[in-house]
């Protein structure tokens, strides 16, 4: 009989036995082609039974890491992505231009509509996890307790900088990441992309030029154009997130760049970590040109080891780092909630902030402020982690073993996103376009750029289960690519 673990936030006794084995098979320990343990050798060794030993292989087995041989047992293998080389590094010395953003509403709208036109089976565009991932039933049960303890919580006007206990649950949460904040800090907002709306306008005038990462992610194109702003593509490393190299150089030779907007963990689409010394090497350059940091820390809590990631505005010491954030991805798409720290603007953001929208309904507030206050959180982020990273490596496996030689891509070690660079010439808005007509949806690359960059690049969500059907859709979408590549090299 399996041994039972009476800590509600202990991962199923099969996954601990699977990440035994697995971090054997990543140590080089265990090496491709080497016999596991039969299974029932492994029953005796970690005290379980027969089942849970072979839930094991099959997770391991689904990830790629394993494969079963008829009457051999379980051998280890090299996954087909690791024989994929990463995504190329961008060159900092590139020359980039300012340029205004013209058009990326009406092409996000375009690829909205078709998607919208269009019977989709596998979703792949989507930047959130499916429903199941989040807790439904605990959100619905504080909503619930909420409205019993505030009967009249519909009929009463809100606070216009949010509520003041989820202000507060979110200033102990930011601890973790490294800054010191109060509740008077806070500003809730719908989303993080009003936050990002209303710190850009808090530091920039129609006219003015923003520097962005490059691929940077789409909204952020779009609030840009809303507002009458130039934006200036800064390279942006597929590893290590935004050049600090090449945004001095920036800074030197540009004329009214009046913010640079960064995603520093987990950025969308490249899903890259800037190195703790890059982040505060960023602060220190901006502090000196005197440029507001605009920072997006929409995914930072979607690390596979749970280890928090520090944000940007850890190493602000004049405020002059205004953080942006969303409970969107981690607790629930349907709440849209998201949170603004304004630094040395935060008087001005509140103000925007009440002109745009008002306050934020209170009931989303009430609810998430309890669940968040509480140690379910916790543990909802835990099991999140742990879907996604499953996920993530199927989708992985997937894509090594289906996409057309030449293709190349990294797998971040959290999150949900995937950016995959096809072979030179194979054109991402061909494959979405092609892919969308069998009811694939992806987001194909020109999305996130003004310039002709990553006509090869598609991003790929890992957000969803991926069931054998999904695994069909991206070896169809990967068909798609190579018949595509093909044609390209004959006409060329």
């Amino acid at each position: 009989m399996d041994t039972v673990d009476t800590n509600p936030s202990a991962e199923p006794l099969y996954q601990r036995v699977a990440h035994h084995y697995r971090g054997a098979i990543r140590a080089g320990t265990l090496a491709p082609g080497a016999r596991m343990p039969s299974v029932r050798s492994m029953t005796r060794l970690h005290q379980v039974s027969l089942s849970t030993a072979l839930l094991a292989c099959r997770s391991l087995e689904d990830e790629g890491l394993l494969e079963a041989r008829p009457r051999s047992g379980y051998f280890v293998r090299l996954p087909r992505r690791l024989a994929m080389p990463p995504a190329r590094e961008p060159d900092a010395a590139e020359a980039v231009d300012a340029a205004r953003y013209v058009g990326i509403h009406d092409r996000v709208s375009a690829f909205v509509a078709q998607g919208e036109r269009s019977l989709v089976r596998h979703d792949f565009a989507a930047a959130y996890a499916s429903p199941e991932s989040y807790p439904g039933e605990a959100l619905q049960r504080a909503a619930m307790r909420a409205l019993r303890h505030h009967p009249d919580l519909l009929v009463k006007p809100v606070n216009s900088p949010g509520d003041a206990g989820l202000r507060a649950v979110l200033a102990r949460r930011a601890l973790d990441a490294g800054m010191q904040l109060t509740a008077h800090d806070i500003v809730v907002t719908q989303g993080c992309v009003e936050s990002l709306n209303v710190a850009l306008r808090a530091v920039c005038q129609p006219g003015d030029t923003v520097a962005v990462e490059s691929p940077a992610y789409y909204g952020l194109l779009q609030v840009l154009e809303s507002l009458s702003l130039r934006a200036l593509e800064i390279p942006t490393s597929p590893s290590t997130g935004l050049s600090i190299e090449a945004l001095e150089l920036a800074l030197q030779t540009h004329e009214r760049i009046q913010a640079v907007v960064v995603v520093p963990n987990f950025q969308n689409p490249l899903g890259c970590v800037m190195p703790d010394a890059h982040k505060q090497r960023l602060v220190e350059l901006c502090s000196r040109f005197e440029l507001p940091i605009i920072e997006d820390d929409t995914y930072s809590a979607l690390c596979d080891d749970g280890v928090p990631l520090k944000a940007v505005k850890a190493w602000d010491r004049d405020g002059g780092v205004i953080h942006c954030a969303s409970l969107r991805k981690t607790l629930a798409p349907g709440l849209r909630l998201g949170w603004v720290s304004g630094g040395r603007w935060h008087a001005r953001i509140q103000m925007l902030k009440y002109a745009q929208s008002r306050a934020n309904e209170a009931l989303s507030q009430m609810t998430a402020a309890e669940f968040i206050g509480s140690s379910a959180y916790d543990r909802h982020l835990a099991r999140l982690r742990r879907l996604l990273k499953t996920q993530r490596e199927q989708v992985a496996e997937c894509i090594g073993a289906s996409f057309p030689e030449g293709t190349r891509f990294n797998v971040p070690a959290g999150s949900l996103l995937l950016w995959v660079q096809l072979p030179e010439g194979c054109e991402a808005q061909r494959v979405s376009d092609a892919a969308l007509e069998r009811g694939i949806r992806v987001v194909p690359g020109p999305l996130f750029s003004n310039s002709k960059r990553y006509d090869n690049c598609l991003r790929i969500s890992s957000g969803y289960a991926v069931t054998a059907e999904a695994q069909q859709g991206l070896r169809e979408l990967g068909r798609i690519a190579a018949g595509l590549h093909a044609s390209s090299l004959i006409s060329g």
